[in-house]
């Protein structure tokens, strides 16, 4: 008797080198210990376990903040979704993907150009540099949260005003005690506080977010 083996495709980039590190994952390999999917580099590395409750545990590594995420997933999902994302939960970057191999490529690629572009003029080095002199965690993630649910309401009903005739393109940024959005038409920009839980509920209240450079 042949038994059908439930596997996974598994990726995440790594955050020394950039490079795209990637696995074949099987339950029954799953099952016998911690799965430790490394870079090539020796950079990295991420952890996968499956947990008694059959749930799989990830801890993936995140090339913006200093530390590991994790994640607690139903075996299910992990095993049987043709492709899944897994966002940093400070910025909502993905930086994993589970599902069909060929699906979890095609994101990695999609992922890479988003990367490029985010990046610009800076060198993926630099980036891990920086990752690497940030202090501690960044903002609560619950502010976090707050701050870019209202920033995203905003833009979507058309609340945010900056000099472009038409509406802008806006972008967020996450500095230590702040959001800073961004217009990447007219480069009109604010900073929306979000050291605290007070200042995150404050903005909640926000009917609009006005760019444009005060007189």
């Amino acid at each position: 008797m042949i038994l059908n083996q439930r596997e996974t495709t598994v990726a995440y980039r790594c955050p020394e080198c950039g490079a795209s590190v990637m696995s074949l994952v099987g339950i029954f390999t799953l099952t016998a210990d911690m799965i430790r999917l490394k870079c090539p580099c020796g950079g990295s590395e991420m952890e996968i376990v499956y947990t008694r409750d059959k749930k799989v545990r990830l801890n993936v590594p995140c090339f913006l903040c200093p530390t590991p995420h994790s994640y607690l997933i139903s075996s299910q999902m992990f095993f049987d979704q043709e492709l899944f994302a897994l966002p940093c939960s400070y910025s909502g970057v993905d930086i994993c993907f589970v599902g069909r191999k060929d699906r979890v490529q095609e994101a990695m690629k999609a992922s890479e150009e988003e990367l490029l572009e985010m990046l610009g003029d800076t060198d993926f080095s630099e980036l891990s540099e920086r990752r690497h002199n940030q202090t501690g965690e960044l903002t609560d993630p619950q502010v976090l949260d707050i701050v870019l649910y209202v920033i995203h309401d905003l833009a979507d009903e058309g609340r945010i005003l900056c000099s472009c005739p038409d509406g802008g393109d806006y972008e967020a940024e996450i500095l230590d005690d702040c959001i800073h959005v961004r217009c990447k038409q007219c480069g009109d920009s604010a900073d929306i506080p979000a050291g605290s839980l007070t200042a995150a509920t404050d903005f909640l209240g926000c009917d609009e977010l006005d760019l444009r450079p005060k007189d």
